[in-house]
């Protein structure tokens, strides 16, 4: 499960580290469903049936964005590792700004999603975090989080 703010690196972390190994869940990738969430849980479990490695690629800012997706891999037994990417604000702003289309979110969506933010914790149910960094090559560290 990716953690972090719009533009703070996701989705190309996920082409550059996961693409052909996990399947690839956003609620970005399905804009007129009514019911992301709902449409979003349907695919995570339709994925952990049939035995796939899924990346869950949102915002996912507080514990309970997070819960329902942890009970379900929990669920089938899934190893559930938080990715968290930096939350820095002004970057994802001039990232965001570099963005076409409906791709740019507003401004005022990545301070929100800021505001809300609540750090993940094994207590929520997760086996392993990571954060990840983008370096100024455009390359991603990875490294252990230490529970807070």
């Amino acid at each position: 499960m990716f953690v972090g703010l719009p533009g703070s690196g996701k989705t190309t972390f996920y082409r550059a580290r996961f693409a052909e190994t996990h399947a690839h869940i956003s609620k970005d990738l399905f804009p007129n469903n009514r019911n992301k969430a709902r449409r979003q849980q349907q695919l995570l479990q339709d994925a952990l049936q049939a035995g796939r490695n899924v990346v869950l690629d949102n915002t996912n800012p507080t514990a309970g964005d997070r819960a329902g997706a942890i009970a379900l891999a929990q669920a089938f037994g899934a190893l559930v590792t938080a990715y968290v990417f930096a939350r820095d604000v002004p970057a994802s702003i001039e990232r965001n700004a570099g963005r076409e289309g409906k791709a740019r979110v507003p401004d005022v969506a990545i301070y929100a999603i800021a505001n809300r933010w609540q750090p993940p914790t094994l207590e929520e149910g997760f086996d392993r975090l990571f954060t990840v960094h983008l370096t100024p090559t455009g390359a991603f560290e990875i490294l252990p989080l230490e529970p807070q």
